[in-house]
């Protein structure tokens, strides 16, 4: 249960102040032994911790995310494999896992989306890091719009689509090879714009580190950049971003 479902049931009567000062007294975090799930994260920072699959052993990632509904009621998981969500979907027969993004996660429903993200890929290859962030994105409460395939080699390709890029209240610009989606598109947008390089590209590209040079290296003003592949990254700042411009700040 959220801080923000505590305070509803109060108001409703549901819970007594009592119980509701006994919740906001918990421990925050849990003892696990191999883990200390951060289950009051989203009392202080407004998001709630997420946990990163990959590498992890399987009966530990199983036990977290039992322990994350558990305590929270959702759970949401990035570099997730198809061979880790068979195995906990045995436990947790309602996660549910998708291959693209690699997002695992189990989901309250009739959630609230609001504002306006736009999540731009240069080509379709950065797909899977772009997912990631729109993953991301809607997960913690935001609207997304995906523009893919619109790189620097058919730049009419994303001139049709500035319309619906500069309504956005943040932009997130998905890049391999070059990297120079996020400047284009900065230089059009009144926005902050997220730039997340990615790994794709030929040898001289480095696995991503061209892209990332010429992102943090951008004449254009207004774009941060987050690390090679960091879809995550970008779609948690792309929602802090886009939580200010409602003005629905947690």
């Amino acid at each position: 249960m959220q801080s923000r479902d505590v305070l509803e049931k109060v108001k409703s009567g549901e819970l007594s102040i009592d119980e509701a000062l006994a919740f906001f007294k918990k421990r925050s975090f849990e003892e696990m032994e191999f883990a200390k799930p951060d289950t009051q994260r989203e009392l202080r920072t407004g998001f709630a911790e997420v946990v990163f699959c990959q590498g992890k052993p399987d009966e530990y990632l199983v036990s977290i995310y039992k322990k994350m509904i558990e305590e929270t009621g959702e759970v949401f998981g990035t570099r997730a494999s198809e061979q880790q969500y068979e195995l906990v979907k045995k436990e947790i027969p309602g996660i549910t896992y998708d291959p693209v993004s690699k997002i695992l996660k189990y989901e309250e429903t009739g959630k609230i989306r609001t504002g306006n993200i736009v999540v731009c890929t240069a080509g379709t290859a950065d797909i899977p890091v772009a997912e990631e962030a729109a993953c991301t994105a809607e997960f913690f409460g935001s609207n997304v719009n995906r523009i893919f395939d619109v790189g620097v080699a058919g730049i009419h390709r994303l001139f049709s689509k500035m319309d619906s890029i500069q309504k956005a209240y943040c932009v997130v610009a998905v890049a391999g090879m070059e990297g120079a989606l996020a400047s284009v598109i900065s230089g059009m947008v009144s926005v902050p714009v997220v730039a997340v390089p990615t790994s794709v590209g030929y040898g001289a590209s480095f696995g991503g580190l061209s892209a990332l040079l010429t992102m943090i290296n951008s004449c254009a003003n207004g774009i941060a950049t987050v690390n090679i592949d960091n879809g995550f990254g970008a779609g948690y700042i792309a929602t802090q971003i886009n939580r200010l411009a409602c003005g629905t700040e947690r």
